[in-house]
């Protein structure tokens, strides 16, 4: 797995639909802000989270599960625990028939995810997030 910054950089050129798992309805929670940076960045990002499906955030439904997001989404972006992580790839792998990259935030790592991932194919990050890596490597 390699995470260099031409890798990041060209995972965060190329994306436009992300579903961001674990999107928090509090403006406070790292999930709501970096998925708020990212829809101000031009990304168009499917907030996951069942208990709060059927509302709208970021200006998107959000939706209960990754099987209920629209087939463009070519990034999963995780805010759940290391040890989820497997079965949100999981569930990414068979819903999603445009994904490219799983995105892994802040402390979330997880081997046998990414073992997963890269055997389909996928471009994998973890343990970085797309709202500290996108001023460093795109600019503002």
């Amino acid at each position: 797995m390699t995470q260099t910054d031409n890798t990041i950089r060209e995972i965060l050129q190329r994306t436009k639909v992300i579903a961001l798992v674990g999107a928090s309805m509090k403006p406070e929670r790292p999930s709501h802000y970096v998925g708020q940076f990212l829809v101000e960045k031009g990304y168009t990002v499917i907030p996951v989270n069942p208990g709060h499906a059927g509302e709208e955030l970021f200006g998107q439904v959000v939706r209960a599960s990754l099987a209920d997001c629209p087939a463009e989404v070519d990034m999963v972006d995780v805010f759940r625990r290391s040890e989820e992580v497997p079965g949100v790839v999981d569930e990414a792998l068979e819903a999603l028939p445009n994904l490219r990259t799983v995105w892994m935030q802040l402390g979330i790592s997880n081997a046998e995810a990414v073992a997963k991932a890269e055997a389909r194919g996928l471009d994998v990050v973890q343990d970085r997030c797309p709202k500290m890596e996108y001023p460093r490597l795109i600019g503002v």
